[in-house]
């Protein structure tokens, strides 16, 4: 497998095209908006877009060369090269952790964090340009920390820009999202993403790629992650279960999703399992094609299930439970008529 670089060091970006030409416009026409929430679905590059229009904007706005995407800096510039060791004196990125100490959560972004923002987009720019801020989960910041950042939202200082990263912009206040320009990104197409997991997974068959690309909804970097995962294997094992919740393959499936120790597998599992559940009783509740499966209960007894599944997973994490007996109850609930 041939991982891509994190985000702050990619120099690719697949399928967004448009939202580049968006953001330099925008930068061009001289009156670029303090504030923007790019937003859409997990995996679809979001990050990489703020981070390529960061270097853009810090490395003086340049031309992209024939060919390349807009918003194109070569990676071999220096500021390119800062950005990705996160040592540019004109960038500050606020993702969950930071500021957390030894109780670092992936889940928040703490008021302490958010508090870095106002005053750094107060400074004047080191380098005689731009303040940028990657805000990356924007979604996750608690409640102290949405407040945190509104008063430079309402009162932005010049020439800085605050980029808000979310996979879930619903989660934001209003009052945030009213003050932000929305750049809405979509999965990239087959034409984009295809070849791009050709790249990174040479090693899988093509037909599996494409049921890879379907699985994670076009989104690059969850494919990617659902690969690492063996993401074809626990989606095949969710199948199995839901079309046939029998006690002795139960007992198979806990076994194999205990097996992994690092965890990976039983949290991919879960999250596969209530993702066929929503999109299935969706469908059912609008009439349309559903598994038959669905058939076995109402449907608001599949829409209890669903949550009890989330609090079922996440109590196993967080307290560290042990991961069989999970597995074989959530199995046992599905077989229950």
């Amino acid at each position: 497998m041939s991982l891509p670089p994190e985000p702050r060091a990619n120099p690719a970006l697949v399928g967004q095209d448009e939202a580049a030409a968006a953001l330099d416009a925008a930068a061009r026409a001289g009156r670029l908006h303090h504030a923007w929430l790019i937003a859409g679905p997990e995996g679809v590059g979001k990050a990489t877009l703020a981070y390529r229009f960061a270097r853009f904007l810090l490395a003086g706005r340049p031309r992209a060369p024939e060919g390349e995407a807009p918003l194109f800096v070569p990676p071999d510039s220096a500021v390119f090269r800062r950005i990705a060791a996160g040592a540019h004196a004109d960038l500050l990125t606020i993702e969950p952790g930071t500021l957390q100490g030894d109780r670092k959560r992936s889940d928040v972004i703490n008021v302490e964090a958010a508090r870095l923002i106002p005053g750094f987009m107060a400074l004047t720019a080191a380098e005689g340009g731009w303040r940028v801020v990657v805000l990356d989960g924007a979604e996750l910041m608690n409640p102290a920390a949405a407040n945190a950042i509104l008063k430079v939202l309402e009162e932005p200082p010049p020439r800085a820009v605050l980029l808000l990263v979310s996979s879930a912009p619903g989660r934001l206040l209003p009052t945030i999202r009213s003050r932000c320009r929305r750049l809405d990104l979509p999965p990239p197409n087959d034409a984009a993403l295809l070849p791009l997991l050709g790249a990174w997974l040479p090693g899988m068959e093509a037909a599996e790629r494409v049921a890879l690309a379907r699985l994670a909804g076009n989104a690059p970097g969850r494919a990617l992650r659902l690969a690492e995962g063996g993401g074809l294997a626990v989606h095949a094992m969710v199948e199995e279960v839901l079309a046939a919740p029998e006690a002795k393959r139960a007992m198979a499936t806990a076994d194999k999703l205990a097996a992994d120790r690092q965890g990976t597998s039983f949290a991919l599992f879960f999250t596969l399992l209530r993702r066929a559940i929503a999109e299935a009783t969706a469908r059912a509740g609008r009439g349309e094609a559903a598994p038959g499966w669905v058939a076995a209960r109402p449907l608001a007894d599949w829409a209890g299930l669903w949550d009890r599944l989330g609090r079922l997973a996440d109590e196993t994490e967080r307290l560290n439970l042990d991961r069989k007996q999970a597995a074989l109850t959530a199995l046992s609930w599905l077989a229950a008529d």
